[in-house]
């Protein structure tokens, strides 16, 4: 029995599936999870002492690779005078203030601890300025575990086949209007029949779904509609945020949004994340408005240290650098597919990189889940015995870091070129 193995069989006992987050069970792809002994850089080694090269990067928070020194070191002289304090500390300020010097849409943040408080903050705040209950939320887009949202998302619910969860109530989602990804037409249709529209909520780009982009328009169509009813875009950039570059999708496509949600890279690897918005709307919170919204651990001293010594090394060099070695590599794939005769598609925006076994493109989420065929395990695990580690899931996307280099972007495609073999 390999450690991995031990520790999975302890951890069965212990810990629901084993995991603390469903997506690591794989069971997505079968088998059984390894457990990480440590990173470095684009590599994971696992308790058993192997080597693999990771596009995984903790769900994309590692955009500058495992271990960072500068990183490292922002954490170690920040934990030597304390870990969290409950009271307000000068690196919040200078997150804030970065965050903002960036973002040209916001004014103002609040920290929390997680993407789903994030998300969660975000539409009671949305409702709390609209006065408004109802939201819309694009089928296969994923806001965190938050009951009112969790209904039809992509990412963990969809690599286990659920449509919701247990435990969350028809009245938690009964405001919750339910509309496909990139349908401005069906999203017209729901607005005929639905007033007191609170807030639109997408992920400007679909990451937890596979990769699917925003169709032309499609953006710019929701902010257009918003603007219309009186209601709030909210820009759930968690996955997007300072990873299509240091204005996040909102740049990237030049679209504004009322409500921004941030997470992963963010905080530097560690537990933290933001909401963003003018400073009218983000004084609704309190203390200054009625919205009320708390944590302790918000703003951690470690977290906040981790952040801004990422967000002190993004710049337009370094996006552009992971942008051609992402291409790079999905090229590659295509190529490599083709060749074996089998049908891929490898949507890219930016630094971001997604795979469907599927002969056409892939647009909403009905599509995203009729191309997750077993094809992808067989390929999750034909990498994985050649050191290449994916994430367990076909539904998640592909994080190159900016320490990935072009030698193993080459040694990716040799290696998913044999398993393509294999797969014809």
């Amino acid at each position: 029995m390999t450690r991995s193995e031990e520790l999975f069989a302890r951890a069965l006992e212990r810990i629901p599936g084993g995991v603390n987050s469903p997506v690591r069970a794989f069971g997505g792809v079968g088998g059984e999870p390894f457990f990480v002994q440590r990173g470095e850089g684009q590599f994971i080694w696992d308790v058993d002492g192997r080597q693999l090269l990771d596009y995984v990067q903790s769900w994309g928070a590692s955009i500058l690779g495992h271990a960072n020194p500068a990183v490292i070191e922002a954490v170690q002289q920040a934990a030597v005078n304390g870990t969290s304090f409950g009271i307000p500390t000068e690196r919040e300020v200078l997150l804030a203030e970065a965050i903002i010097e960036r973002v040209p849409h916001v004014e103002m943040v609040r920290c929390v601890s997680s993407g789903t408080e994030a998300a969660m903050t975000a539409l009671r705040l949305a409702r709390g300025v609209t006065g408004r209950k109802k939201v819309i939320k694009f089928i296969g887009n994923y806001h965190g575990h938050l009951d009112a949202l969790l209904v039809a998302a992509g990412s963990g619910l969809a690599t286990l086949g659920m449509p919701g969860s247990a435990g969350v109530t028809d009245g938690a989602i009964e405001d919750t209007i339910l509309v496909p990804y990139n349908d401005l037409e069906a999203l017209d249709a729901v607005l005929d029949q639905h007033g007191g529209i609170a807030a639109i909520l997408v992920e400007p780009v679909a990451a937890n779904m596979g990769l699917v982009p925003p169709a032309e328009g499609f953006l710019e169509g929701l902010r257009d509609r918003c603007d219309l009813m009186g209601a709030l875009l909210v820009f759930d950039e968690v996955i997007t945020g300072f990873r299509l570059g240091v204005s996040g999708a909102q740049g990237f496509y030049d679209v504004r949004p009322d409500v921004t949600v941030f997470g992963k890279i963010v905080g530097g690897g560690l537990p933290l994340a933001c909401v963003g918005a003018s400073r009218t709307v983000m004084e609704f919170l309190a203390p200054v408005g009625p919205v009320y919204q708390a944590g302790t651990l918000s703003g951690n001293p470690l977290a906040t240290a981790a952040g801004l010594a990422v967000l002190n090394q993004l710049d337009d060099d370094l996006y552009n650098g992971i942008a051609t070695k992402v291409e790079r590599l999905a090229e590659g794939l295509r190529s490599a597919a083709e060749f074996a005769g089998v049908d891929i598609q490898v949507p890219v925006v930016g630094t971001l990189m997604g795979l469907f076994f599927s002969a056409e493109p892939v647009t909403n989420y009905e599509q995203a889940q009729a191309a997750k065929t077993e094809r992808y395990s067989t390929f999750f695990h034909g990498l994985l015995d050649q050191g290449v580690y994916l994430a367990p899931s076909g539904f998640e996307t592909t994080f190159v870091s900016a320490a990935h280099t072009d030698d193993d972007i080459d040694r990716t495609i040799t290696a998913a070129a044999k398993v393509f073999a294999t797969l014809a």
